[in-house]
Parts: C-alpha cells; structure tokens; sequence
C-alpha cells in the first residue's frame, strides 16, 4: 500500500501542471488524468466496502492475468467506464479530492481481506488484488501524465 501512497504524493505534484495537453500523448490533459485516478481509487473503494464476501465468485478472466502479470496497462486499449470519467475539474477541486483520497486508502488498508469489487474486464477481485489493480493503473496514468508534461 504504501507503493500506491508513494504514487499519490507524485500525483500531487503535477496538480499545477493540471491544464497541460499533448495530442500525440493523449487526448485528455494532465488535469484529467488526475480526477481519473482518484475517481477511480473513490469509487473502487466504495465498491469494495459495500461487498459481501459470501457472492465472490472467482472467474478466469485472461486480460487480469495478462496485466497483473505485466504490471502494465497497454495505452489506448480499453475504455474507462463513465462513472470514472471526470467531468470538471480545476487546481481547486483535484486538490481537495486528493485530500479525500488519501483518506480513502487509508480505510482501504482497513477492509476485510475477503472484499472484492467487480472489474468491467477483470471480474471479481478480491482486495489484495485491487490494491495491485489500482496500483498498476495508477501507474499507467502517471506515465501518461509524465509524457505529457516533457
């Protein structure tokens, strides 16, 4: 966990760099990046808290074997589901929803082991594995983001 909290503080440093674009990098800014991480973060840990470990099914899903294997996220292939994509978003607010997101891995850290949220692509995961989950994607954002601010 403490991998993700290291991530975090990065992120909070490109904050003022937030409107910052690259179309040969992505479509999205530096700004968008960030709301989608913590977004992300936000709304996995809210599902994860609501779960009863007594409906976890494991299923095989190739793709989690593939990007838990790799560590990595192939840029440009998959969609962000919409309760993820950001919408408005300035130095302000990314700052106080990055207040409110540390807060949230710190009850991450807290949950029952045997929780697990439902990936659109890799289906049930438990919380040790979406903490390896959110740390690969937030990765992959901040690699985005590193190459859009260069």
């Amino acid at each position: 966990m403490s991998e993700l909290k290291e991530m975090i503080a990065e992120l909070e440093s490109y904050i003022p760099y937030q409107e910052k674009t690259n179309s040969a990098i992505s479509k999205a800014s530096v700004g968008w990046q960030i709301e989608h991480i913590l977004l992300t973060i936000n709304k996995i840990t809210y599902a994860i808290k609501k779960s009863d470990p007594e409906h976890y099914k494991w299923q095989f899903k190739l793709p989690r074997i593939i990007v838990f294997t790799l560590k990595k996220i192939p840029r440009g292939r998959a969609k962000a589901p919409s309760i993820v994509l950001p919408e408005i978003f300035d130095e302000k607010t990314l700052t106080a929803h990055l207040i409110t997101t540390k807060s949230t891995i710190i009850e991450l850290e807290q949950l029952d082991p045997k929780k697990y949220f439902l990936h659109p692509y890799f289906g049930n995961i438990r919380l040790k594995q979406t903490i390896k989950f959110l740390e690969i994607h937030t990765n992959h954002h901040l690699s985005i983001i590193r190459d859009i601010i260069k």
